[in-house]
């Protein structure tokens, strides 16, 4: 089991103590850290300008959403960052949601498995540098059709002037639904998984497991990596922990999303907690936020977290471990919990 610290993205303002959390990390073992963006601060600025105060950490991005960048674009950030950081660079990427998508990017968010699948190759073809890069689309074809509507016809196929430190550089994928994450197991080199439950290990490993039976797949069991987020908090008091993070879980479960599509609330439904979401989604949309926190179950918030004293920690992470995770992707925001969260693996 590994250590990854993740900052996510920035809330008003930058985190104040990123360097120096960084750097405890560093010095504590981490494996990784990660940055993200949602409508704010992007994922590749900050992790770019951190980074370059580390020597060993991987830098990873979870998630670059892939409608913030043509896929060309983004693999000439990866390659870029790979560079400057003598090739410890890992692509996270995922879809995000319809609301961000149509609403903050303008672009449609329709065939989000078969955007994500064209998206890597294109992102891989860069990578490769083999040939100059086409593709066929329909989402991101290259070049651009010359008899399409506007069109100058005056299109060229190229290859990447920088030579890619790493052909292979990892891609990770953020995906929740059977569908998408058996569609990483097949195509990507690791799964992001955003609120792992140990309840629907089974379930998750079945999916994965049918992407790595797909003909062609890229990697198998043995080299796949599964980064789970988790809230990892070690104290006396369980409870206490519970309700600091049951705001997160009613944001998450009724404000991240539309009514009609909301991934996250889909991902609890699938835990068992149906009608407590259907609650929960009815009050936040209705404005209702401290009634719909209020709602959140106890048992909802500690699905997705390890929580109790550090030996009661050890071994939830034992059982996680066992269930197929392999990376431990952990928030914390001051240096004395990153030194802590050291002890556990």
């Amino acid at each position: 089991m590994k250590l990854g610290l993740q900052l996510g993205y920035w809330g008003a303002d930058p985190i104040p103590n990123a360097p120096e959390l960084i750097a405890v990390a560093e010095e504590c073992g981490f494996d990784a850290v990660f940055t993200a963006e949602s409508w704010g601060s992007d994922a590749y600025t900050p992790l770019a300008w951190w980074g370059a105060a580390t020597s060993r950490l991987r830098l990873g991005t979870a998630v670059a959403q892939l409608s913030a960048r043509p896929p060309t674009s983004l693999a000439m950030h990866a390659l870029t960052l790979d560079h400057l950081s003598n090739g410890r660079h890992i692509v996270g990427l995922g879809v995000s949601g319809p609301q961000v998508v149509e609403g903050w990017y303008g672009e449609l968010f329709g065939k989000p498995l078969a955007r994500t699948r064209e998206y890597v190759q294109v992102v891989r073809d860069v990578l490769a540098r083999a040939d100059k890069v086409t593709s066929a689309g329909p989402h991101y074809p290259l070049p651009y059709p010359a008899d399409a509507p506007g069109a100058t016809g005056l299109d060229k196929s190229l290859k990447p002037i920088t030579h890619p430190l790493r052909a292979d550089l990892p891609i990770w994928l953020g995906a929740e639904g059977p569908k998408n994450v058996a569609q990483t197991a097949e195509i990507a080199d690791g799964w992001l998984a955003i609120f792992f439950s140990l309840g629907l290990a089974d379930q998750y490993n079945s999916w994965l497991d049918e992407g790595f039976a797909r003909p062609g797949a890229r990697r198998s069991r043995e080299d796949f990596e599964v980064a789970a987020t988790v809230q990892v908090v070690i104290t006396d008091d369980v409870a206490s922990a519970i309700e600091r993070y049951r705001p997160s879980t009613a944001l998450y479960v009724g404000g991240m999303g539309a009514k009609e599509k909301n991934f996250h609330a889909e991902l609890y439904k699938r835990m068992g907690y149906g009608d407590a979401v259907d609650e929960i989604v009815s009050l936040f949309l209705s404005g209702k936020k401290a009634e719909a926190m209020a709602a959140v179950p106890d048992e909802m918030v500690r699905e997705t977290m390890l929580v109790g004293t550090a030996d009661e920690v050890r071994a939830q992470i034992k059982d996680w471990e066992a269930a197929g995770v392999t990376m431990l992707m952990v928030t914390a925001r001051d240096t004395e919990t990153i030194r802590q969260l050291a002890t556990l693996v």
